[in-house]
């Protein structure tokens, strides 16, 4: 039997380029065995990288995985990887995109691979990881379609890089909307520092957190505070939409007061311009596009300060 089927995009581009919606993403899972072919829409993915050092994992959770075409894109906006080794996590467990960037490690029956959150399956039941072909493939035999796995969630996972924030396409001075990568866990709350105090921006569940009044024409300095309490401030954040703003990382230090971390109201709306289908996708709205991978421009780095503990 072939492998699953491919993932196409059609994007909706008003004044502002929206992650693609999980009713255009179609996922067809494999079952080898039974000889059935399951075919479902979803966006839910965990971008695996190599195992380090970390803090200790939580009690694992028995469950099932599929797979399916995953690039390491997906509803939480993340940036396209060569070599994805990701699962899409189902709404119990995607928790409104609040899971987006965590890690976990997935065990299966040829080993273990670590993963992180970057895509949502509506489809998947609480228990079902449906990973990228290539994650799948360090941890069972692709053949098979599904597999019996064990998995946990890693606190303070080692990251690729330093930490990263992209402006969103359509932000101005009046609207702000800022994702963030490499933070090594779910990440809490956002906040922008405005006179002598910081205000809260909303996290949507397409992984960007907003500020819908906008916060002027920056540089801006970003306060980043992660599931674990680690706290990072960068500096020199630019407005310059569509692009990923490298920061270095310095310094170190305690967890943040949970007193100074408030978290945010989380929504499920997309910007003004855009929002999202509030019944279920006709069928022609099925039929998506061929993939066109959102382009990322870099630029300076903006300073980081990290306050982290394990």
């Amino acid at each position: 039997m072939g492998g699953p089927a491919g993932v196409g995009y059609d994007p909706a581009v008003l004044h502002a380029v929206e992650p693609t919606p999980w009713w255009r993403l179609r996922r067809t899972w494999l079952i080898a065995g039974a000889g059935a072919v399951v075919a479902g829409t979803a966006t839910v993915a965990l971008v695996a990288q190599s195992s380090g050092a970390a803090c200790a994992a939580a009690a694992a959770t028995t469950g099932q995985a599929t797979y399916y075409a995953a690039d390491g894109g997906g509803n939480c906006s993340f940036d396209q990887v060569a070599n994805p080794l990701v699962v899409a996590l189902g709404n119990a467990e995607y928790k409104a995109g609040a899971a987006c960037g965590g890690y976990l490690d997935v065990k299966g029956p040829k080993g273990t691979v670590r993963v992180k959150v970057t895509d949502r399956c509506p489809e998947c039941a609480a228990g079902h990881l449906d990973l990228s072909r290539q994650a799948f493939a360090k941890i069972g035999d692709v053949n098979a379609g599904v597999i019996k796995v064990t998995y946990s969630p890693v606190t303070n996972a080692p990251v690729p890089g330093p930490m990263t924030v992209r402006v969103k396409e359509g932000s101005s001075r009046y609207w702000l909307a800022l994702r963030l990568d490499n933070v090594g866990n779910p990440t809490s709350a956002v906040e922008l520092q405005q006179g002598g105090s910081w205000k809260a921006l909303t996290h949507t569940d397409y992984n960007y957190w907003i500020a819908q009044n906008g916060a002027g024409p920056g540089p801006f300095t970003v306060r980043v505070t992660d599931t674990a309490g680690r706290r990072t401030t960068l500096t020199g954040v630019t407005l310059t939409p569509g692009t990923v703003q490298r920061p270095g990382a310095t310094g170190g230090g305690t967890v943040a007061p949970k007193t100074t971390a408030p978290s945010p109201k989380v929504s499920s709306s997309s910007p003004p311009s855009s929002p999202p289908p509030s019944s279920s996708p006709s069928a022609e709205a099925l039929a998506a596009d061929a993939p066109s991978p959102e382009p990322s421009a870099t630029s300076a780095a903006p300073a980081a300060r990290a306050e982290s503990r394990c």
